[in-house]
């Protein structure tokens, strides 16, 4: 997928993106994906513990990741346009509804990231609370061709 976009944006070719799916089951990744490539999904969260626990870059605005389904089939190239650190406490209702999972409200949001994290974290030794580090990121979709945002 990734050489596919490059031969039509060949600026983007010295990249090496991340390639990851969403969430932490094949459901759940495929359920996001659709919101991303069919929905109005353009925006993420995670923790900053998981990148370290991964020895992962935090994101860079204009740089690309490519995001697989459930199954690990490339799927979508995105690319970051606007990031933020801060507590999970300190999402507001723009990004809650960027995010465009469940009702888009920030209480819905916080309620789901709240649970999505004391189920993760605990898993790579963080213990969780509601000042968890995240990267707050906004995001467009620019492969394929046929579902980028314009």
């Amino acid at each position: 997928m990734w050489e596919e976009y490059i031969g039509v944006h060949p600026e983007h070719r010295h990249e090496q993106p991340p390639s990851e799916s969403f969430g932490d089951s094949a459901a759940l990744a495929d359920e996001l994906l659709e919101l991303v490539i069919h929905g109005p999904k353009r925006a993420t969260a995670g923790a900053v513990a998981d990148y370290r626990h991964e020895q992962q870059p935090l994101p860079r605005i204009g740089g690309h990741w490519i995001v697989h389904d459930g199954s690990g089939v490339p799927r979508a190239v995105l690319q970051s346009v606007e990031l933020r650190l801060g507590p999970l406490s300190s999402v507001d209702a723009s990004f809650a509804w960027d995010e465009g999972e469940g009702d888009r409200t920030r209480e819905d949001w916080v309620g789901t990231h709240r649970r999505y994290f004391q189920r993760t974290l605990p898993k790579i030794g963080v213990e969780y609370d509601d000042e968890v580090e995240v990267v707050f990121e906004r995001f467009r979709l620019v492969w394929p061709a046929e579902y980028a945002d314009a």
